[in-house]
């Protein structure tokens, strides 16, 4: 019996499983409609750690102040007008996945004025998404974002693991269930 539960565990590491980690396989699966540009690397890739701005003079974070959480992060302007048509998507997504296990980060890089970003939430109704801002563009280069909106997601570890170039209903069932996929059992 014990030769069996170690090879078991073998094959589980040998495949880079751990308990509660991502399901990319059945994430990847769940890929239909605008899903289906979403492209899952085949490893992790470790994000940078530049800075970017908070919402309301509040500071500055990085990226790994998030570990921990799974995270959407999307990089979006407010004379974006695919980012118009999504930003809508990603707050419903919020507000029914978001929590202790997800979250949806946006971040305005690039010339964009804080007026400018609340004017552009209310005139869409977005309420429940940060308005975080990049404006040297320094973890947008960092990341290789060219374009917009591009959607990254992170896993808990902190590490790219997804990247979407163009704007997605992310708050469709099949979006739903690929970011189910990839959060903990328990979420």
């Amino acid at each position: 019996m014990k030769h069996i539960l170690a090879a078991a565990l073998y094959m589980a590491l040998a495949l880079g499983a751990t308990p509660g980690s991502a399901d990319i396989a059945a994430a990847s699966e769940a890929r239909v409609g605008d899903m289906k540009k979403l492209v899952f690397h085949s490893a992790p890739k470790a994000t940078p750690s530049a800075p970017f701005d908070l919402a309301d003079d509040a500071g500055t974070a990085t990226l790994a102040d998030y570990k921990g959480k799974v995270v959407l992060l999307n990089f979006w302007a407010t004379w974006c007008a695919p980012c118009r048509k999504e930003m809508p998507h990603l707050a419903e997504l919020q507000t029914e996945l978001g929590g202790d296990d997800f979250e949806v980060l946006t971040i305005a890089t690039g010339r964009n004025s804080p007026v400018g970003i609340k004017r552009f939430f209310d005139e869409i109704g977005v309420e429940n998404l940060p308005r975080h801002q990049d404006p040297k563009q320094q973890l947008a280069a960092q990341m290789a974002i060219f374009g917009l909106p591009i959607t990254v997601i992170l896993d808990a570890d902190g590490n790219e693991i997804a990247r979407m170039r163009g704007d997605a209903d992310w708050a469709s069932d099949s979006a739903k269930a690929v970011l189910r996929a990839l959060l903990p059992a328990n979420s």
